[in-house]
């Protein structure tokens, strides 16, 4: 093993989103105004369906756990790409690094399980009603809650730990904005064969049973709609999949379009942009579609701000 191989690194170098120094400013600005948004909505949508008594079924239970983690993994990243765009160097140190990798990867997985298990519960809802309470219990909640995170976090050690216990060639500058698997792979003077089998079949095991509950828990939903004779009927049962299913929509064309085009055209630059919209867009859209859409959601929020107006000044 020659002597660069033998470098032990201390820490990372992000190249960030640009490295153009007039954009540093405007992007700043933009950024921070989506992740405050993002905390804000998403505290709020874990703070309201904590605190309202209208919102505690089932539905409102995962809502909760879903802004918990888009609160997460934009927190794993945000504020570190922030600092990032007012630093003089854009230095993040080895066990940050490892960390952030961690966080990230343990929210990411986690969502698509949480979106699944909200399928799910929109189909005992609207197929099965009369069950609901009971296949819908709050146990069952809780376990389709519990499996995922203990799953997620299993499944993001067992990566992490096998990247940074890799030996690095002594070449620090990470092509992103954020410490992610595939850009510290290419930093790797090990094989990394192993550890990108690992994650091409855990991807897609993630991507494909997620997505096939969601994908046959619709097309259940649909073929009940359609077997209602009144037409309000089924626009308001549909209503009350609106919010779930455009959060679900926006997440998989997302990440389809990021892992699906051709490897010609495959580049960090696409990734980064692409990786922008899933890691802050979405955690903020999140909490707007579902207050915008949801009429529950929307009555609560009226409650509050009618409350606070009744309060004496």
């Amino acid at each position: 093993m020659n002597k660069q191989n033998l470098t032990v690194l201390t820490e990372f170098i992000l190249m960030g989103i640009t490295d153009c120094p007039e954009l540093q400013a405007p992007f700043f600005g933009l950024f921070l105004i989506i992740y405050t948004v993002s905390v804000v909505g998403n505290l709020g949508v874990i703070i309201l369906t904590k605190m309202d008594s209208r919102l505690q079924a089932p539905m409102y239970f995962f809502l909760r756990h879903l802004a918990f983690i888009d609160l997460g993994y934009s927190t794993a990243v945000g504020p570190k790409m922030l600092v990032n765009f007012v630093a003089n160097q854009n230095t993040i140190p080895y066990n940050w690094c490892a960390t952030q990798l961690a966080f990230f990867l343990l929210f990411i997985i986690s969502e698509f399980f949480i979106l699944s298990a909200m399928a799910y519960d929109r189909y005992v809802a609207i197929c099965n009603p009369l069950l609901y309470t009971i296949v819908i219990s709050q146990r069952v909640c809780w376990v389709m809650v519990v499996i995922p995170y203990v799953y997620s976090a299993f499944l993001s050690v067992i990566i992490t730990k096998k990247i940074f216990m890799s030996s690095f060639c002594g070449h620090n500058v990470i092509r992103h904005f954020y410490c992610d698997s595939l850009p510290l792979l290419a930093l790797l003077c090990s094989s990394s064969h192993d550890i990108e089998l690992i994650i091409l079949i855990f991807s897609a095991f993630n991507l494909v049973s997620s997505l096939l509950v969601v994908l046959v828990s619709y097309i259940l939903i649909l073929m009940a709609i359609l077997r209602m004779n009144s037409a309000e009927g089924r626009h308001k049962t549909f209503s009350t999949c609106g919010s779930h299913l455009t959060v679900v929509l926006v997440l998989y064309t997302t990440l389809f379009f990021m892992y699906l085009q051709p490897q010609t055209n495959h580049s960090f630059d696409t990734d980064k942009i692409v990786s922008v919209f899933y890691t802050l867009i979405i955690p903020m859209l999140n909490p707007m579609i579902y207050s915008l859409r949801n009429k529950e959601v929307k009555g609560a929020l009226h409650r509050i701000w009618k409350n606070w107006h009744a309060l004496p000044m």
